[in-house]
């Protein structure tokens, strides 16, 4: 076993803390709308780092080793190809804006006002079955992690019987998650969340040190260029036989941030849970800065474990990766448990229980808020409205609550006994492309093109949703079991044959293939309807449709020719910042926070465009890259610090806004999810 009394303890006190918190919001929740969106109390710091914290994930850090080992330092590069795109969705407010002046509590929410009821029923199955089999391998990548970062053995003998020991450890992580989110609903979920991620920014920056500390940079630099040629770790010219994770993958990936932006509804209760649209917009463009702590760790730390493999002067710990590996049967597990393993060679007693409560922390933040979204989804967007009357609100929460441990016990199961056969990422995208594929075209149609009609949303739905199905069968199913028993079967079936032995595209290239049928069909069946448009400022509450206590976005949001009106007469300064897409709600603090952004944005993206521009006309030296990769690094620990310091201030601070809120706020006991027949704006016929 790899850990020590001491590293157990420091997870135990972890839990029994967050524990206390959740039992502590309890009283707290009095309603339906604070079960599922916090009562939309939130302020941008919190739900900066609340919801950063849900979406890191122990699956997240294990996906992000999985691919950072790859494909080492031009995964980086390649990224930040989107780095503009990341921008323009920021600052913009696309999609989080408008969504949350709908004041919708989910998204199919959205779906049945903006379209009909019974598309409401089939989208929000549709997101409760993606998003349940999405999340269904998560307990058992992160009891594996756990596992064999900790040193447990693989098997345990109980009463006579041989279990694996992820078993009693995703039931112990599981039950950690339910407690929580049941105690309090969003409200727990949202203060647990900002406490396990004010601990983590801390505890990355600790262990992250200790590895560099490990191993020097010189000797890091010297592991990854023992990389074989066409797979460099440090040029992202030299990685023609990369694995998966090269350039057409982030290129992929960037057309795919636009087009499902938001769509994934795994955190939908921090969707909602914004005070106004502006702080919505606001935690989205901070929420870049707080995951700079996360790239030392998830870039670098993979990184580092790729040297320490390589490296002469760490044969011992290197032997002792590849015993612990050698006794994983399935192969991908093993890319899979690499890094984890790694770690485990290098760091001492204490930063060992750091980073293993860092990982407990990760998973039960991420559980707990995917327990509550794919829950409440079913009921909100299946049970209740297939209901002639709204149910009481003891009802109601009773449940949501049931539905939250049926997800749980779901995904004990799945993650059992579903054989995992490829990269995590890519499990994620094309399970995810069972909703997303049609949830693009559905939602940003649905927002921004009072054209988009009930039929051209069915069609698109139905398609993506065949599309991605079909997909998972054939990647994860039918090649890698069926097919070689066909095979073997019927040896004079030459097309049959030729077939190779495993399926030619990876789930990024399928998730495309799904997005681009369903934009089609959604955009031809809307056109072909005779539907009039949609009254867009009622579905945003703008005009006389107004609340008066909400902010509005006077460029984003307006008529285009109403917005060049407005310009007659103003000055320079008021026009440059109205193109900015600033408006009255935006203090100086605010304006400063929005040129930074677009500062450091820029800054990476044109060291981007200069260096992809000239690696592409001649040879660009090793020993470039390397400086390059040196300044990135030291660019990222300091700004990484200097975020983490703001957020933590600024999270207290917002944290005892919310509970000043929620203790004198008066409760709507209509304002549950259920949509009165005058409030659609269309209908199936």
């Amino acid at each position: 076993m790899n850990m020590h009394w001491f590293d157990w303890a420091i997870i135990g006190l972890l839990m029994a803390f967050m524990l206390f918190i959740a039992f502590s919001t309890n009283k707290l929740t009095r309603s339906v709308a604070d079960f599922l969106a916090a009562n939309r109390a939130c302020g941008r710091y919190l739900l900066t780092m609340a919801s950063g914290m849900s979406g890191l994930g122990a699956i997240t850090i294990a996906a992000n080793f999985e691919k950072f080992y790859q494909a080492g330092f031009p995964a980086v590069w390649w990224g930040t190809m989107t780095a503009p795109l990341a921008l323009v969705l920021a600052l913009s407010g696309f999609v989080i804006y408008r969504y949350r002046e709908t004041r919708v509590l989910t998204m199919a929410q959205f779906f049945e006002v903006r379209y009909s009821r019974r598309f409401r029923v089939f989208s929000g199955f549709l997101a409760f079955f993606s998003g349940i089999l999405n999340y269904g391998i998560f307990p058992a990548v992160t009891a594996r992690f756990i596992v064999y970062f900790t040193g447990l053995p693989p098997e345990l003998d109980v009463a006579g019987y041989t279990i694996p020991t992820i078993a009693p450890v995703m039931f112990i992580l599981l039950t950690m998650a339910v407690v929580l989110t049941l105690s309090g609903g969003q409200i727990a979920v949202v203060v647990t969340d900002f406490f396990q991620g004010q601990f983590v920014q801390i505890a990355l920056l600790v262990v992250f040190f200790v590895i560099a500390s490990q191993i020097a940079w010189g000797d890091l630099i010297g592991g990854l260029q023992m990389a074989p040629p066409e797979q460099s770790r440090i040029n992202p010219f030299k990685q023609g036989d990369t694995d998966s994770f090269n350039m057409w993958f982030f290129m992929i990936a960037a057309f795919l941030s636009i087009y499902s932006f938001k769509a994934w509804q795994g955190s939908q209760g921090y969707n909602a849970a914004a005070k106004s649209p502006h702080e919505a917009k606001m935690a989205g463009i901070l929420g870049e800065f707080r995951g700079q702590v996360l790239f030392l760790m998830s870039v670098l730390v993979p990184i580092y474990i790729f040297a320490m493999m390589n490296l002469p002067e760490f044969s011992i710990q290197a032997g002792a990766v590849t015993d612990t590996l050698a006794g994983i049967d399935n192969e991908q597990i093993q890319k899979q448990m690499l890094v984890p393993v790694g770690m485990a060679q290098l760091l001492p007693v204490g930063v060992m229980g750091l980073f293993a409560a860092v990982v407990v922390a990760a998973a039960v933040s991420t559980d707990d808020t995917y327990l509550h979204s794919w829950g409440s989804i079913f009921i909100q967007d299946v049970v209740m409205p297939l209901r002639k009357k709204p149910l009481s609100k003891e009802k109601h929460m009773l449940l949501l609550r049931v539905a939250i441990l049926g997800v749980a016990v779901f995904a004990f199961i799945f993650s059992l006994v579903f054989p995992l056969n490829e990269y995590i990422y890519m499990y994620f995208q094309i399970t995810g492309a069972i909703f997303l594929g049609g949830a693009g075209s559905v939602i940003l149609g649905g927002l921004y093109w009072k054209r988009g009609s009930v039929e051209g949303a069915w069609a698109s739905m139905i398609l993506g949703s065949t599309l991605a199905v079909t997909a998972v069968c054939l990647r994860n199913i039918v090649w890698p079991y069926w097919l070689q028993d066909w095979k073997v079967s019927y040896p004079d079936v030459a097309w049959l044959q030729s077939l190779p032995d495993e399926f030619p595209w990876n789930g990024m290239q399928m998730s495309l293939v799904v997005a681009l049928v369903s934009v089609t069909a959604y955009v031809t069946f809307s056109l072909l309807s005779r539907r009039p448009p949609v009254n867009m400022d009622k579905l945003l509450h703008r005009g006389e449709y107004a609340i008066e206590k909400e902010g509005h976005h006077p460029v984003l949001d307006a008529d285009p020719a109403k917005a060049l009106t407005q310009e007659v007469g103003t000055s320079f300064k008021q026009k440059f910042w109205r193109r900015l897409g600033v408006n009255k709600d935006f203090t100086r603090g605010d304006k400063a926070i929005y040129l930074f952004k677009i500062g450091w944005v820029l800054f990476f993206f044109a060291v981007f465009a200069i260096g992809t521009t000239v690696g592409m006309f001649m040879e660009i030296p090793d020993d470039v890259w390397i400086k390059w990769w040196g300044i990135k690094v030291i660019i990222t620990i300091v700004v990484g610090i200097i975020f983490t310091v703001w957020f933590l201030i600024g999270g207290f601070k917002d944290l005892f806004d919310l509970v000043k809120t929620l203790r004198s706020a008066l409760r709507d006991a209509d304002d549950d999810g259920h949509v009165a027949s005058s409030d659609h704006l269309q209908e199936d016929k």
